[in-house]
């Protein structure tokens, strides 16, 4: 199954007998899915199937789907309230010579609200349920082209992160192969230390100091950090091999690699392991920046 983003954009168009209609769907980052629907007044029929569709298809991101509807080639007609312009000239007429005003014109009287009703011809129930029936199929064709897009996308990631993880290795790897994180280097500079310390001043108990240093070089270890490295950026390859809505498992994994960078740098003993700590500090940080658009 192939990785997706979660961000994308389509768009989809037709018409329905009378009825012109048309979607825009866009989704971007958000930790579940959540569908956000437009609709026009009237066309609640079709939000139910629309949501099911949409969670059926996506498994994260938040979903912005605004649908426009014009019903075309429909005949007006107009026609006036008898009892609504009766009312109206009742008062006017109950109202002629209480007023200093100018008398009401007939424009004016007719653009009084109720007045003047324009209706549309009457849609009938079959015609109204094909253009639902459109419009729900319509989400769909754009849903499969917003989900094609994000799965494009997620294949650039894919890539993306493979390389990260490529990186990640090898400055694990190079870890691995820095003098400084040999035992023996860390207590030759331990040992070196301690000697210092005794020349300075005889105050130093020589055994005691021999244990710290003890402790001190296998705190200074880092194959504990080296083993889990090896092992998240294993566990990352898998899963971006196997693909499908991967995004929350990985995101852990990037936490997890952000953690042991961390403490191998903190552990490190000398400037070449601090500046390998340093950059796989910093491409830890971009596999995680770039893990938070997967789905």
């Amino acid at each position: 199954m192939a990785l997706s983003s979660m961000t994308g954009f389509a768009r989809g168009h037709g018409v329905a007998g009378a009825y012109a209609w048309s979607w825009e769907i866009k989704s971007v980052n958000a930790k579940g899915l959540d569908l956000r629907l437009r609709l026009p007044p009237g066309w609640d029929a079709v939000e139910v199937p629309t949501r099911k569709r949409a969670s059926d298809e996506l498994a994260r991101g938040t979903v912005y789907a605004n649908l426009s509807v014009e019903r075309k080639g429909v005949s007006a007609t107009v026609k006036v309230n008898e009892q609504v312009l009766a009312a109206v000239l009742a008062m006017i007429k109950g109202l002629t010579g209480k007023i200093d005003a100018t008398p009401a014109s007939l424009d004016g009287i007719l653009g009084l609200k109720g007045v003047m009703e324009i209706t549309e011809e009457d849609e009938s129930e079959d015609a109204r349920r094909a253009a639902e029936a459109a419009v729900v199929a319509g989400f769909d064709k754009a849903l499969a082209d917003l989900a094609a897009m994000r799965r494009e996308e997620g294949a650039t990631l894919g890539r993306l992160l493979l390389a990260r993880l490529d990186e990640i290795a090898t400055l694990a790897s190079r870890a691995e192969k820095a003098p400084g994180r040999k035992p023996e280097a860390i207590k030759a500079r331990l040992a070196e230390q301690v000697a210092n310390l005794l020349a300075a001043s005889q105050r130093f108990d020589s055994d005691r100091l021999h244990q710290e240093a003890i402790m001190l070089a296998a705190k200074a270890d880092i194959r504990e950090e080296l083993d889990r490295l090896a092992s998240h950026v294993a566990q990352a390859q898998k899963l971006i091999a196997d693909g499908g809505p991967v995004g929350r498992r990985l995101d852990f994994l990037a936490q997890e690699l952000h953690r042991e960078s961390n403490t191998l740098t903190a552990k490190a003993n000398d400037v070449e392991l601090t500046n390998i700590g340093l950059a796989l500090k910093t491409v830890v940080e971009q596999f995680r920046e770039q893990v938070q658009n997967l789905e």
